[in-house]
């Protein structure tokens, strides 16, 4: 079968992560760079990729890197891709990407040339002029770094992210690759107890509940590449059968999920639904300085409110207090907390075990760990 690079952009701070994750696959990682997961694989592994990454943001098939530091270099170097071997003559290919400490800095030039070289390659494939595009979308990236071009080929279609059961969400939810990426770093017992006493629209718990499951985040979704003339239909349902074989039903964890918002509570609980995570939550509406629970040890990830996004600045530093007083009543109990808030250890009133700095959108944060 034919083999090649696969590139998995990620959040800044997620690289180790899907590193780890694509090594559980069983392929061989060829970098691991500043937002970006490199691997080689073949179309099973395109598959499988997509319907199992929980940390990484898509898939994309790398076609082609050169230098280019003049519009003549990007054409040349973007006609010599073999591009009638993956576009085919009706297909729509439009193309995206940017550019960053390079001489080439104007993203609409660079797409424009690379665009019309493919138009000049294809047409001399196919023999024509104009092309229709009203076929499969077959999407072009590109990515210029320090004068360093890299083509690439989008398998996924809408983000890796876009796990398919959180179709209603509250004023400010977390990327569910972000949530999945902290439940692994809390290192949760599948057999023990995880709590979020900031549920919001319940991605935290759900995506605990999936790892605990071990429930594909790509299971029940469509991604792009399902409509490629290159991937047999029978590769990627190969791929999702042995995704739902993998299933575990037989999990003991516990997760409780709470919200002072009753909408939030009620939209937890039908995500989870929807996640088919629902019998491992149990979901109540509840202010965090009252979390209790009756179990000696367990862990809680959350991403309690911060003034930049939801509340005024003191009210969060109010909640901060009262997370302070909750933890100290709780008997071996670790907590993660995601938050932007440089002074949160002061305000929680203990220091921190250790701190990860991660980026939840453009928002520099940091996961405060209590061991």
């Amino acid at each position: 079968m034919e083999r090649f690079e696969l590139v998995v952009p990620t959040l800044f701070g997620l690289e180790a992560l899907t590193a780890k994750e694509i090594r559980n696959l069983g392929y061989d990682t060829t970098s691991v760079t500043d937002g970006r997961v490199t691997f080689l694989g073949d179309f099973e592994a395109v598959c499988r990729a997509n319907i199992w990454l929980r940390t990484g943001e898509r898939v994309l098939i790398k076609l082609a890197e050169f230098k280019a530091l003049s519009f003549d270099e990007l054409f040349d170097g973007t006609k010599k891709v073999d591009w009638g071997h993956w576009i085919p003559k009706n297909a729509a290919f439009p193309v995206t990407g940017f550019s960053v400490k390079s001489k080439l800095f104007s993203v609409p030039d660079c797409q424009s040339i690379i665009k019309k070289a493919i138009v000049d390659k294809l047409s001399r494939e196919y023999g024509i002029r104009r092309f229709e595009e009203t076929g499969t979308t077959y999407r072009i990236e590109f990515s210029i770094m320090k004068d360093t071009v890299t083509l690439m080929l989008d398998t996924s279609g809408e983000g890796l992210h876009k796990r398919g059961y959180r179709k209603k969400s509250n004023a400010a939810p977390l990327r569910e690759t972000l949530a999945a990426s902290i439940a692994i770093l809390s290192r949760f017992r599948y057999d023990g107890v995880l709590a979020d006493p900031f549920c919001g629209s319940g991605t935290l718990p759900i995506e605990a509940a999936m790892i605990a499951k071990n429930i594909a985040p790509g299971l029940k979704r469509k991604f792009r590449a399902m409509d490629y003339r290159q991937i047999p239909r029978g590769t990627w349902k190969d791929a999702k059968e042995e995704a739902r074989e993998l299933i575990k039903e037989d999990t003991k964890i516990k997760i409780f999920a709470s919200d002072i918002d009753d909408f939030a509570v009620n939209l937890t609980a039908e995500n989870a639904e929807k996640a088919d995570v629902a019998e491992l939550i149990s979901v109540k509406q509840a202010d965090v300085f009252d979390f209790t629970n009756e179990f000696s040890g367990g862990t809680i990830i959350c991403n309690p409110p911060y003034g930049e996004r939801l509340l005024e600045l003191r009210e969060c530093e109010s909640i901060y207090r009262k997370m302070g007083k909750m933890y100290k009543k709780l008997d071996k109990w670790s907590l993660y907390a995601l938050t932007p808030a440089e002074n949160f250890e002061d305000l929680f009133g203990r220091k921190a075990s250790k701190k990860r700095k991660l980026y939840n959108g453009m928002i520099k944060c940091n996961l405060y760990q209590y061991f």
